[in-house]
């Protein structure tokens, strides 16, 4: 994504701000879209330019450090203009994506967020006090899903694929995660995280 694209976003989201509502949406989904471009771009470079057989001799702390610093020069290497609270925002996310379980994270560091479902790359739902709820997080695409999904059944060790598309586990934390996915899920990977003790 080049700098004029992310110029282009700016505005365009601007100029519709008090417009038609199914034209701002279309510039807002557009903004999304490159932005998750911009995260992705930003994390390839991050892993090519890591040493990873040096990954586990570090401790989360220090490998957290070292991604922020790598990131910022790349963010400035790329020459995106952005804001403090979105560079911070940004370095998060890919930290997330490194460390964690990507867009999952802040969902399952809440503890009030007693179920986590997910039904496509687009469509994540929590349960908190009681009640179903719609979130604005999302997954780049199914393939991004399916990375997450590959690495939370990889550690309990399970694997998911065509010829073994339903995996039901228990992870460390006593959490239950169900998975789904083609050919059996028409719609998409699917994933539920049922939390206990929240």
């Amino acid at each position: 994504m080049s700098i004029s694209d992310w110029k282009a976003m700016r505005n365009g989201v601007a100029g519709v701000a008090l417009g038609d509502p199914s034209q701002r949406r279309r510039v807002l989904d557009a903004e999304i879209k490159a932005y998750q471009e911009l995260k992705s771009s930003i994390h390839r470079k991050l892993i090519d330019r890591m040493d990873l057989s040096t990954v586990s001799q570090i401790s989360p702390d220090q490998l957290s450090g070292i991604i922020k610093t790598v990131v910022e020069a790349l963010i400035t290497e790329v020459g995106i203009p952005m804001t403090r609270v979105e560079r911070e925002r940004l370095i998060l996310e890919i930290q997330h994506e490194t460390l964690g379980l990507g867009p999952l994270e802040p969902l399952l560091q809440d503890p009030e967020i007693s179920d986590i479902m997910v039904n496509g790359s687009g469509q994540i739902y929590i349960e908190k006090h009681g009640k179903l709820q719609k979130t604005n997080v999302t997954f780049k695409d199914d393939e991004h899903l399916m990375t997450i999904i590959e690495r939370i059944v990889s550690k309990v060790g399970r694997r998911v694929d065509e010829s073994s598309p339903l995996v039901d586990a228990r992870l460390p934390d006593g959490s239950r995660v169900n998975v789904i996915i083609p050919p059996l899920a028409l719609d998409g990977p699917a994933l539920s995280i049922r939390r206990f003790g929240v």
